[in-house]
């Protein structure tokens, strides 16, 4: 392939908005960041412009733990025909409540899709995108600094 060929993403790589510009900015740094409402400390996830708690406007950016725990996980087997990488599964997908109290959901990678349970206790690791944001993905905790599951794989 010449170097003036575009290469396919892994997968979808998501879009940035206004309101989300502060967590993928971050994410070039490798920083974990969740809003919070400053008027009733809260956390919140997803990005939001009104606290769900409160209803006020007051929020900012703080750095999360980036750790947390798998609340529920589904191990994908099915192709997504739209990105071939998808077709290599299996894949763990999992709700993962954070140390700070919000659920994000996430792919779980680093260990085989089928030993992601409940109560599992993962860390924050990344997964470059071809803009120089980096994917937050999880792996189990303990295996820090480890990279994620190899190019066309998704755990």
């Amino acid at each position: 392939m010449s170097t003036a060929e575009a290469v396919a993403p892994r997968r979808p790589e998501p879009p940035v908005s206004e309101l989300s510009r502060p967590f993928w900015e971050a994410t070039r740094r490798r920083e974990y960041l969740l809003q919070w409402c400053s008027s009733c400390e809260t956390p919140i996830f997803y990005p939001r412009e009104i606290c769900p708690a409160c209803l006020g406007t007051q929020m900012e950016w703080r750095p999360s733990r980036g750790s947390g725990e798998v609340h529920a996980v589904s191990v994908q087997h099915l192709p997504a025909a739209a990105f071939p990488a998808f077709s290599e599964g299996p894949y763990a997908v999992a709700l993962i409540e954070l140390a700070e109290g919000v659920r994000v959901m996430s792919n779980v990678v680093g260990c085989p899709p089928e030993e992601v349970t409940v109560g599992m206790q993962v860390t924050v690791t990344w997964e470059p995108l071809s803009d120089g944001r980096n994917l937050p993905l999880f792996e189990p905790a303990g295996q820090a600094g480890r990279s994620p599951a190899p190019a066309g794989s998704l755990g």
